[in-house]
């Protein structure tokens, strides 16, 4: 099993929830529609990683996203995510209407950093990501379409989550290829105040 760092201990999660379409901007940025209920997908296991690899032969894009560990059925940790996804495979997918775990749960695609205990208000979160020191995407919990909280229940509704289990809450606008070599720098914020932050080279 695949772990993750929380307050210095290892933790297994048993999947990582997913929420599609929760910017706006991204949502324009991609040519899709706002979408009337949540879009919501897994990862299991083996896609966790806390390691920036680009080893595929489809190109692979960077979603950087707030993420948080849950413990008790609640939002209980903070880190760092990114969410890789084969675009191409992808728009594929979706223009015949198939699944998108081919472009989307694949080996190595969701890459986290170290978590932190959370249990403040999550409309004061931000994340912002770095690639090779520029500001490339920044998001506030504020702006998007479904709070932390109206995904954690909504996906509740239709499943069970295990303690360690990790939910990804959609990413903002400035989406991009992975490019060898390239250094990412993911920080996360709350009222201003640094929480998170963790560096990968693309390899």
């Amino acid at each position: 099993m695949k772990s993750v760092i929380f307050c210095g201990n290892e933790v297994y999660p048993s999947k990582v929830v997913c929420i599609g379409r929760n910017y706006a901007e991204h949502i324009e940025e991609l040519n899709n529609e706002i979408p009337a209920e949540q879009v919501i997908f897994l990862k299991p296991n083996s896609a966790i990683s806390n390691e920036l690899c680009f080893n595929q032969k489809d190109a692979v894009h960077f979603e950087g996203e707030i993420t948080f560990l849950v413990q008790s059925g609640k939002l209980a940790g903070i880190g760092f995510g990114l969410d890789l996804t084969k675009r191409e495979v992808q728009s594929k997918l979706k223009k015949k209407g198939l699944p998108w775990e081919r472009a989307k749960a694949f080996d190595q695609s969701a890459v986290f950093s170290e978590f932190v205990t959370f249990d403040g208000d999550c409309r004061d979160l931000r994340m912002e990501l770095y690639i090779n020191e520029i500001l490339v995407q920044r998001g506030d919990c504020d702006v998007m379409l479904n709070t932390p909280d109206e995904i954690l229940k909504e996906a509740k509704s239709f499943l069970s989550f295990e303690d360690g289990d990790l939910l990804m809450t959609g990413t903002p606008k400035g989406v991009g290829a992975l490019k060898i070599g390239d250094t990412f720098q993911g920080k996360i914020f709350h009222k201003g105040q640094l929480q998170v932050e963790s560096s990968w080279t693309v390899r």
